[in-house]
């Protein structure tokens, strides 16, 4: 009996120094592992990397920038069934445990003992708690030491964190592969959804990735995502979280996802995505950009945006034609399937409707052709085959390439494609405008380029930006980063700096041949010509000349006023930083961009106010403060916290810069309104709006110009080679660029009101003759037209008589506006 007493006595001692050795262990473990824990505190004030999202000016995205595709979500507005899904594929016990799942380790080390030298990877225990820990403050090492720090780091996050706090940090942070970091942006790049939109089926897909994205790719292991889908719908049910009903018909629903684009997701808006981001790099760095998810709100205007890219394509595509086919881009073997080395042919993707092809076959009246087929998610060819056929119709504007007929029109469609030539091809129309189906016509890239800008002339804010024909084909944004002569459409600032100085529309000057000696190493004598060589006018007024862009005039009247008055006013208008003083520059023979033009033309629109471009209205941080705003103007009485008490209206404190003084502002548009009416813009007449502008050709025709404007739209525009060449010895701006501009403008103003322009007050309209800019008598109607002048410049006259002047836009007499429209139409004997 005692031997048994003293045994039992000597197994109790011994399995308590035992005990106490093993907790003395297991306290100097923990001691040993806890001295290098990261700090989990740093939890709190986390800031995981959020894209940054850009908006156009009604909501619609524009583009994302991210090195990590991430969007934050609080966990509020995660909805429950997705917070369900992650709950059953990673940790259905989270809410219960406090951070360590011991089932799960024991599970875990079964698991591990039977796989013992068997190179498996260790099976995984972590609870969602332990997986923050281990994403945010530890490594991905497989090692017992790092389980054991995870293990302690998530005892200690659950003493201090609330279960909502910790599942919020899993829920954001977490790779679901494509790029895509946390559930916000995992919806979105695999079904272009928002989590609140999403079926069971997908969420439970969401929520079967964070173990293995790589291994669940949609399309390259479709089967076994599906079957780890299909488990998480399992638990979701067993859980009871969701019905059977509801898990039978998750189950058969297929795995469909979306490729989201991280690139511009407004058609035709991919230059302008691109110079924003580029501003708000230079503005706030790389690591705000990608990873400060900010929030930015742009000027861009959808609607104007695609009028902008529709007519500038249209109009470089039409000049591309007129000069010939150029051939096929590639040659195939089509012998066999001719889908997937065409798929192999890099083609352009912002250019819909247009679509590569390759000829099938072709003979006299059409061509069988073969569309380039698609590439699916995981990067396979697309076994789809579309084809469709190619008529003479489709052709006709295409020369022949090659042969004895080389060069003439064509009469055969065999003449200009055969099997294996690789093409664009985009529907046909018939001149009515009704698509004829299965038909379609030949395109081809055009080799001839430009830029087109559209800006609100009160703000400077860039409504569409079109910086070349393809962004895909050249990110060269055109608009902001070429330097083009502007040819005449500079004069405007040299005749602005006139009519600031003295001159008026009625100034008479000499048109006439002009030699100037450009003394020594200045190249000799220079013979500045009128565009219609050999021709010119003689006396005639400054408006006349202008409407018909008279080099000798504009030449004299620099040499008059001096070119660095008129180089102060470029570069008040911003046109140019420093303008050399050289009679040609005049001319327009200096680089300016298509952005700085508009933003000149801009500055006389709106009364010679400065105004600043811009393609950002307002940037907020990822907590919604505005940390930039375009509009600085004060706003006094906006702020009515105890809400309208018949207090004063609020109003508006313009202090930006008078440029122009806006008397000169609205001369000069007015003579630039007789361009448009019957001058070298009148292609414009055609919007039936009111509309001023100028044309301009460069130096042997390399660029031609258009900028104008109505009293709220300005649009500035060129087209030229990118490395420049002649358009060719006919070339003229009047027949090239305001056509294009034209077009642009009726759709743009397509269902605006005629507004005229505003004349400001002190501007006097005098009845004068047109040619000689003398005042008209009374009863004098034969080419007479209405003339502003400033207080002082009217000519003189005994016979003034009620109907012969306006003064300060008020009637006397006669109605400006109306009399205006018809003496400029020419029906009052104008010109």
């Amino acid at each position: 009996m005692r031997f048994l007493v003293r045994f039992f006595g000597f197994l109790f001692a011994a399995g308590s120094v035992v005990f106490l050795v093993g907790v003395a262990a297991v306290a100097g473990l923990i001691w040993h592992f806890s001295k290098d824990l990261p700090d989990y505190t740093q939890l709190q004030n986390y800031e995981p990397p959020v894209m940054t999202r850009v908006h156009a000016v009604d909501g619609s995205l524009l583009g994302e920038f991210a090195k990590e595709r991430r969007l934050y979500l609080p966990i509020q507005a995660v909805p429950k069934l997705v917070i369900n899904s992650f709950l059953a594929a990673e940790d259905k016990n989270f809410y219960e445990h406090g951070g360590i799942d011991y089932t799960g380790m024991a599970r875990a080390g079964l698991s591990y003992i039977q796989n013992y030298g068997s190179n498996r990877r260790p099976q995984g225990a972590s609870t969602i708690t332990q997986q923050v820990a281990k994403n945010f403050l530890l490594t991905n090492e497989v090692s017992f030491t790092r389980k054991i720090k995870e293990a302690l780091v998530a005892m200690r996050i659950e003493k201090t964190y609330s279960k909502d706090k910790i599942l919020e940090l899993y829920l954001n942070e977490i790779y679901l592969g494509l790029g895509a970091y946390g559930i916000a942006a995992a919806s979105l790049v695999y079904f272009d959804k928002s989590v609140n939109e999403l079926t069971i089926a997908e969420a439970a897909y969401l929520a079967a990735l964070p173990k293995m994205p790589a291994s669940l790719h949609p399309v390259r292991n479709r089967a076994r995502a599906i079957e780890r889908r299909n488990y998480v719908i399992d638990r979701l049910q067993e859980n009871g979280w969701i019905t059977q009903a509801d898990a039978d018909t998750a189950r058969k629903e297929p795995l469909t996802v979306t490729n989201r684009s991280s690139g511009a997701h407004t058609f035709a808006g991919e230059y302008f995505s691109e110079e924003v981001r580029r501003d708000i790099f230079e503005r706030y760095g790389e690591k705000k950009l990608y990873e400060g998810g900010l929030s930015v709100r742009t000027t861009l205007d959808p609607k104007i945006q695609v009028m902008a890219r529709k007519t500038m394509v249209a109009g470089l595509v039409n000049y591309d034609e007129q000069q010939g086919y150029r051939g096929a881009i590639n040659k195939l073997d089509i012998s066999g399937d001719w889908g997937v080395p065409l798929a192999d042919v890099k083609s352009l993707s912002d250019i819909s409707p247009w679509r590569m092809a390759v000829v099938l076959e072709s003979n006299d009246q059409s061509a069988r052709i073969g569309f380039q087929p698609g590439r699916e998610l995981g990067g396979a060819v697309s076994k789809q085959r579309e084809t469709g056929i190619v008529t003479l119709d489709g052709v006709r504007w295409a020369r022949v390439v090659s042969g004895p007929q080389k060069g003439k029109t064509s009469t055969s469609v065999a003449q200009v494609l055969q099997p294996g030539d690789v093409i664009y091809a985009d529907p046909l129309y018939t001149k009515d405008g009704q698509r004829v189906e299965g038909q379609y016509r030949l395109r081809q890239i055009p080799e001839i380029s430009g830029a087109m800008v559209a800006m609100d002339p009160r703000t400077g804010r860039v409504l569409a930006m079109v910086g070349g024909f393809s962004f895909d084909q050249s990110q060269f944004n055109r608009a902001t980063q070429a330097y083009r002569q502007p040819g005449s459409t500079f004069k405007p600032i040299v005749y602005s700096s006139a009519l600031d100085n003295g001159y008026t529309g009625s100034t008479m000057m000499v048109d006439a041949p002009i030699e100037i000696d450009q003394g020594p190493g200045g190249g000799g004598v220079w013979r500045p010509e009128n565009f219609s060589s050999g021709k010119y006018q003689g006396q005639v007024t400054l408006r006349n000349a202008l409407r018909l862009s008279l080099n000798t005039v504009t030449v004299r009247l620099a040499q008059e006023i001096g070119m660095p008055l008129i180089g102060e006013y470029a570069k008040r208008f911003g046109v140019y930083d420093e303008l050399p003083n050289y009679l040609s520059y005049a001319l327009g023979a200096g680089e300016t961009t298509v952005m700085r033009m508009a933003t000149a033309y801009s500055m006389i629109d709106n009364g010679g106010r400065r105004v600043k471009p811009t393609l950002i209205d307002r940037i907020q941080d990822r907590y919604g403060r505005t940390i930039f705003k375009h509009d600085q103007r004060e706003c006094r009485g906006c702020d009515a916290p105890e809400g309208w008490k018949n207090q004063p209206e609020p109003q508006l404190v313009d202090r930006r810069e008078q440029v122009l003084d806006p008397m000169t502002a609205y001369q000069i548009t007015e003579l630039m309104e007789g361009v448009v009416q019957a001058g070298t813009g009148i292609a414009l007449k055609e919007v039936g709006k009111p509309i001023a502008g100028k044309t301009g050709t460069s130096n042997e025709a390399k660029d031609l110009w258009f900028a104008g404007f109505s009293p709220d739209l300005v649009v500035a525009l060129y087209v030229g080679y990118d490395k420049p060449r002649s358009l060719g010895r006919n070339a003229q701006a009047g027949h090239t660029a305001a056509p294009i501009a034209r077009d642009f403008m009726k759709l743009a103003l397509a269902d605006k009101p005629p507004v005229p322009f505003k004349i400001p007050p002190g501007i006097r309209l005098v009845r004068v003759v047109a040619k000689t800019g003398s005042r008209a008598g009374p009863g004098e109607t034969g080419g007479v037209i209405l003339e502003a002048f400033k207080p002082g410049q009217a000519p003189p006259s005994n016979d003034l008589v009620a109907g012969t002047d306006v003064i300060d836009g008020t009637q006397a007499g006669i109605s400006p506006d109306a009399d205006r429209a018809v003496m400029r139409s020419g029906t009052g004997g104008l010109y």
